[in-house]
């Protein structure tokens, strides 16, 4: 039987030096922010609980004070391990001034594993990140100035190299539901995700550790329909009543996300016509009727309403990596949740599937871009972000495309009806001769036989292992001037490269659906 209590009194449950690991995802979906809010209070009040190691399957803020970045205050964490820091950017600052230890591993190693410590394995085998700053023999995942001890080991087995990622003790669960009902069951019927909840509760109480549950209202015993319950009570210790939560750091409430209803296609925005529109629009054009597509966050989002706004979303099953399948991802910093989905699974068995090469194609951003190939998204600058679910994503997919404006810094360009004209040239390049961390690689995935491509508003690469190749470029672009003399490093250059499709440049819809590839359901 669950005990009912307050959050804060739910803080005053986790010891100095605690484990803790802190469930949900991104930006408030599925976070029990009121008992993060708890553990904040109570240190400010009293210096305690301190020195906490703090384990978040990824990111977890709106980029300014909520989530993890409430315990952004000096003592109060000795070590973050999590997919992501983005979310809670004070937190990746603290790690820069040696404040505190963190590592960030792939969001979908960090989701697998907590299954592993269910189970009471000793931790993760897995070949997801090797060559990348994860692999110990680079970086070992480490961020910022003050260095911890290996989390992970390279080792061979079956003739081929391994990464084994280690088991944590942990001492307390933090997890968020809908429902609870007097015996600690637990369902998560208006959440935008399952996430890994279930794995979290068993890892805690497999050790005897205290499992605390955050849900927006209480049932009577043996009224919750039994198959709707996520995380039964025999696993649940303390329940936390918050009656009035937000489905999302920024949207209250919304059906769709929960699956209650179906939006109309009417209702799904149409993206005003920019750079990151045209970048997304040159993405969409390597869709196939029946492609089973990830979406990353950022400019790769795009593709999705791209896709709805040209009437063939529905013709390729798009995922999101918290465990969505089909439907159209969310925008912004909703990103992770997702409407019209024809199915929510727990975000593990979202990373087999990845991991397991379950991905036709994938679209992810970039930040930046090397000479090798290599791409960087997870530190760069005074930044540090780690790389969510990225590295599980790009190592596995059967084909990658990384997304991005081939200069940062608030580049003028002009679009022209069928091309575009650089007025003013960004003031970063994002490809450069070194990148700062590799968080994919190109040399490895050419090795492994993986097909990549780098596309961009006014260009798109191929990467060949003699390097990036110039394939299109979009009409009105001076390849040496706007092309050649932003990129640092060696390009190759055809004699003739194709001008990429000008109804990308247009502001009326592709009209794609008239394609002989969508009319005729044939695969590229």
């Amino acid at each position: 039987m669950a005990k009912v209590i307050d959050y804060t009194e739910a803080a005053t449950l986790v010891s100095d030096g605690a484990t803790i690991w802190i469930g949900g995802s991104g930006g408030g979906h599925a976070i029990p922010e009121k008992l993060v809010e708890g553990l904040e209070q109570r240190f400010l009040a009293s210096g305690h609980p301190c020195g906490l190691q703090v384990i978040t399957t990824v990111g977890l803020g709106d980029w300014k004070t909520t989530g993890v970045g409430r315990l952004a205050h000096p003592g109060l964490i000795e070590r973050i391990v999590s997919g992501g820091l983005s979310n809670c950017p004070e937190i990746g600052r603290m790690a820069l001034r040696g404040e505190l230890e963190a590592y960030t591993f792939p969001m979908g190693v960090m989701s697998q594993l907590s299954r592993e410590m269910a189970a009471g394995r000793p931790g993760l085998i897995t070949h997801v990140g090797l060559h990348s700053f994860v692999d110990p023999r680079l970086e070992g995942g480490k961020q910022g100035t003050r260095r911890g001890p290996d989390l992970n080991e390279v080792i061979e087995l079956a003739g081929r190299e391994w990464l084994f990622y280690k088991a944590f003790d942990l001492d307390v669960a933090f997890i968020r539901a809908t429902t609870a009902d007097e015996k600690g069951n637990l369902t998560m019927e208006r959440e935008p995700i399952f996430a890994e909840n279930l794995s979290i509760a068993q890892a805690a109480h497999r050790r005897g550790g205290v499992v605390v549950a955050q849900v927006e209202r209480l049932a009577a015993a043996g009224t919750l329909p039994p198959k709707q319950v996520k995380i039964p009570g025999i696993l649940v210790d303390y329940v936390v009543v918050d009656p009035d939560p937000w489905q999302t750091y920024v949207t209250k409430y919304d059906p769709a996300y929960a699956g209650e209803v179906r939006k109309p296609n009417t209702q799904i925005p149409v993206l005003p016509l920019d750079a990151r529109k045209v970048v997304a629009r040159r993405a969409t054009l390597e869709l196939w009727p029946g492609a089973v597509v990830n979406l990353g966050f950022g400019i790769a989002n795009g593709i999705a309403f791209v896709a709805a706004e040209e009437g063939i979303y529905e013709n390729v099953t798009l995922t999101v990596e918290q465990g969505l399948i089909g439907g159209v991802p969310a925008l912004g910093n909703d990103a992770g949740a997702a409407t019209n989905y024809e199915a929510m699974i727990d975000t593990p068995y979202q990373f087999d599937f990845y991991d397991g090469s379950g991905l036709d194609l994938a679209f992810l951003s970039f930040a930046e871009v090397d000479s090798h190939g290599n791409v960087n998204v997870s530190k760069f600058g005074d930044s540090v972000t780690g790389p969510g679910g990225f590295i599980n994503i790009a190592q596995n997919a059967k084909r990658v495309f990384f997304l991005g404006t081939l200069t940062a810094g608030k580049p003028e360009l002009r679009l022209t009806g069928n091309g575009l004209q650089v007025v003013k040239e960004g003031s970063v390049r994002k490809l450069v001769p070194e990148v700062q961390q590799v968080t994919w690689s190109g040399p490895f995935a050419m090795r492994q036989g993986q097909p990549a491509r780098f596309i961009t508003e006014r260009a798109v690469f191929d990467l060949t292992p003699d390097g990036l190749v110039l394939v299109e470029v979009a009409e009105g672009i001076d390849i040496r001037r706007d092309v050649l003399e932003q990129i640092p490093f060696r390009v190759l250059v055809p004699r003739e490269p194709a001008f990429m499709d000008p109804r990308i440049f247009s502001p009326e819809p592709m009209g794609l659906r008239e394609d002989a590839v969508w009319r005729e359901g044939a695969r590229r």
